[in-house]
């Protein structure tokens, strides 16, 4: 894939000017600044709160003088974040917001600026006129690093724009249960996958300077195994053994690590019976001694109030910031109070937290502002930012739809024929909330109608791309409330029609509001699936949802289903190009789609998760234990590819080599298409039951009708290793299986 003019720019100017600082420099500033410090200055860079604290009352968006003074002066705070009411700002009102804040903060003793994070979840999503992307799980459908990089490229810049130096992003969950709200937040379920992602999010921020004006400190989260609640709701507890934790969800984090990141954010949760937020272990022992991480620690929203509240391991407020603190964390997003700077001010003085902590914290939180460049400029010029919500910005949030939708099933209807007259129908076809999700201008995402108004929804996109005298509509259903009425329209609309385009999916979520107790689709939608499956024509399924919602009671009657996720402002536009054939899709399944709600079953199972599968496959009175309805990786094309010549450039190895893999990918069709190959490795017997296979490499290629490309993967040791009983990383020697597509191939480890 070409690299858009924007990152050769980034990299151009890289190359001319460098703010970075060296280590000894830098950390020469931060101890010379440190040593300045009275104890009250230095609790209060480990504050956090929220920018609503500061309104006037009754004046959403407008500074509180007073309370803004209060905050900077009197308890010395070193953060804020959130966006100020009633939603979205312009980068002129963020320039505005910023500026008020650095100059309270100039008028302090020590001039240290505040650190202002954000919400940067697809795009700089807080800032009107942004270019928003899709959500992390369509990003990891594109199977693309190269998508994921420039989005966090063009976040970081827009960011920026904003006066906005920090975001919180990427999100780097492994989700275990599909019906966990913030599954569209992450990048799907497999470790590597995220891993590869997550990296380029990191990348694509931070660029090679962090300090540059067109670069963003990034914030990984939700730092660790938030994503494996056992009930599926949010903020609920986990239990997963350390074995697990260690294989999959920290090789995440560490991959991040590496990759740069400055901050990380604890998650909500708790494991195996303690909040992570009161973890020692894992945020002081795992995260910053065996990780070697260097960056700051911040806490998620009142967590450490909710140790005490919710989580109940601390008696009291202060009990509470006393373990969270001696844990390990350095910031606390506290977020609307300053019970946290008093209350660490008098364990400080009571030596139950000790100096040696405090100091290790504000050093981090000095170093990140030092390294972001704050000490000399802290809002933006918007002269500088010439792309913001630029046409070139929009191509790429456009492209990177294109790549992501998903077509799982095709029964020979699409492409569409733009002179055929179209149904189009649905709660979701008519919104733009319902394609961008949460995160989107505000928390829930619900008003992306106001701010999102310029942009297609999937039927204006439609009527803009035939006509609309080829397009007939009403919505058909709620996504809550069934109304017969709603549906008899759409079944008297279908008479005039050749095909419908049936859109189904979520109303606009994220956290605890979006919980839910059952996987199905709502009733009201599965009603109006059914009722106009009776008419015989061939319904296009348009899934517009942020985690897979079962369709197993009426997909047999679809003629086809396209999963879009949470495309985006420019989603609608993509995905009508792609019914229509004028983009072929490439799109595949970051995670497995389920078929039944007591069958959630990874596509990385276990082999006694499918037990007897094989020899119950043709008795009717089994069910088969793994049948997922899409599994992982599947993604249809409008194009055939064919593998073949599988190689090795070796059947043996010891355990120090390399091996290196080779596959031909011809596309066998009529048209160009894009293709993602993806590599899967299995340890044939292992001492630790092994996985039935698992993703290691992955490349997406573009290949003409004819064409015939060589995809070469080399793997490592590392990809043959697993974590045993005794938390150690080992390979074992034995037989090894290769699978890209339908080919396999063996080597041993000797």
């Amino acid at each position: 894939m070409k690299k858009i003019f924007f990152s050769s720019l980034i990299l151009l100017i890289y190359s001319t000017f460098s703010w970075s600082q060296s280590k000894p420099d830098l950390d020469k500033k931060v101890s010379e600044l440190l040593s300045k410090m009275t104890i009250e200055e230095k609790i209060g860079q480990m504050t956090q709160i929220t920018v609503t604290n500061f309104e006037e009352k009754g004046k959403p968006g407008v500074f509180d003088r007073v309370k803004l003074k209060e905050a900077i002066q009197n308890y010395h705070i070193g953060s804020i974040l959130n966006v100020p009411n009633p939603g979205a700002q312009t980068t002129k009102q963020w320039n505005d917001v910023l500026t008020t804040i650095s100059n309270e903060a100039n008028k302090t003793r020590l001039k240290i600026p505040v650190l202002y994070g954000i919400d940067a979840i697809h795009g700089s999503s807080y800032t009107a006129g942004a270019t928003l992307f899709p959500q992390q799980i369509g990003i990891a459908a594109t199977f693309n690093t190269a998508i994921a990089k420039n989005e966090a490229e063009i976040s970081a810049y827009e960011t920026r724009a904003s006066s906005i130096p920090w975001v919180f992003s990427p999100d780097l969950d492994l989700p275990r249960n599909p019906s966990w709200s913030r599954m569209w937040e992450s990048f799907g379920e497999d470790p590597y996958l995220s891993s590869q992602m997550g990296t380029s999010f990191v990348e694509g921020f931070q660029g090679n300077d962090v300090g540059f004006k067109y670069n963003v400190a990034s914030c990984m989260k939700h730092f660790i195994g938030y994503g494996s609640t056992t009930t599926g709701k949010d903020r609920t507890p986990s239990i997963i053994p350390e074995r697990v934790l260690r294989q999959y969800d920290l090789t995440i984090y560490q991959a991040a690590i590496k990759a740069g990141a400055k901050s990380v954010m604890i998650s909500s949760g708790e494991i195996n019976g303690t909040p992570v937020h009161a973890s020692k272990y894992l945020i002081t022992d795992v995260l910053k001694n065996e990780l070697g991480f260097q960056g700051v620690v911040v806490t998620d929203w009142q967590d450490i109030i909710y140790l005490h509240t919710r989580h109940k391991v601390a008696e009291t407020n202060r009990d509470a910031v006393r373990i969270s603190v001696n844990a390990g964390i350095d910031m606390s997003m506290v977020p609307d109070n300053y019970s946290f700077y008093n209350d660490l001010l008098d364990l400080v003085a009571k030596g139950e937290v000790p100096m040696s902590r405090i100091d290790d914290a504000v050093s981090r939180i000095l170093k990140m502002k030092f390294e972001l460049n704050l000490f000399q400029n802290t809002v933006a010029n918007l002269k500088d930012y010439p792309k913001f919500g630029s046409k070139e910005f929009i191509d790429a949030a456009y492209n990177a739809a294109a790549e992501s939708i998903t077509l799982l099933k095709n029964n020979a209807v699409l492409p569409l024929n733009k002179a055929d007259k179209i149904l189009v129908t649905g709660p979701t076809a008519n919104s733009m909330k319902n394609l961008n999700g949460g995160w989107s201008y505000n928390w829930q995402g619900e008003n992306s109608d106001f701010y999102a108004a310029d942009k297609f929804t999937i039927l204006k996109a439609l009527q803009n791309k035939v006509g609309k005298e080829n397009v007939l509509y009403t919505k058909g259903a709620d996504l809550a409330i069934e109304d017969d009425l709603e549906i008899q329209k759409a079944l008297d609309l279908a008479k005039d029609a050749s095909k419908i385009v049936l859109c189904l999916g979520e109303k606009n979520y994220t956290e605890t509001p979006g919980d839910i107790s059952d996987l199905y689709l709502s009733a009201s939608q599965i009603k109006l699936a059914l009722a106009l499956a009776k008419l015989n024509k061939p319904i296009i399924l348009v899934l517009n949802e942020g985690r897979p919602r079962l369709i197993s009671n009426f997909e047999d009657k679809m003629s086809a289903v396209i999963q879009c996720y949470l495309p985006g402002n420019e989603g609608a536009r993509a995905l009508v190009d792609i019914l229509y054939g004028d983009v072929n899709p490439s799109g595949k399944l970051p995670y497995n789609y389920p078929r039944y709600p007591n069958s959630l079953e990874k596509y990385n199972r276990k082999y006694t998760e499918s037990l007897g599968d094989e020899e119950q496959n043709n008795d009717a009175k089994y069910e088969k234990s793994y049948s997922p309805q899409f599994e992982f990786g599947t993604g249809l094309s409008y194009t055939t590819f064919g593998y073949s010549n599988l190689k090795m450039d070796k059947t043996e190895i010891n355990n120090t080599d390399t091996l290196t893999v080779s596959v031909d990918v011809t596309n066998t069709g009529k048209v160009s298409g894009k293709e993602s190959v993806l590599l899967y490795l299995s340890d044939i017997y292992a001492s630790i039951t092994p996985e039935v296979k698992a993703l290691k490499r992955f490349e997406k290629i573009s290949l003409k009708p004819n064409e015939t490309k060589t995809v070469t993967f080399v793997l490592n040791q590392k990809d043959l290793q697993f974590v045993n009983n005794d938390l150690k990383w080992i390979s074992e020697k034995g037989a090894f299986k290769i699978q890209i597509s339908n080919l396999t191939t063996e080597f041993m480890l000797k």
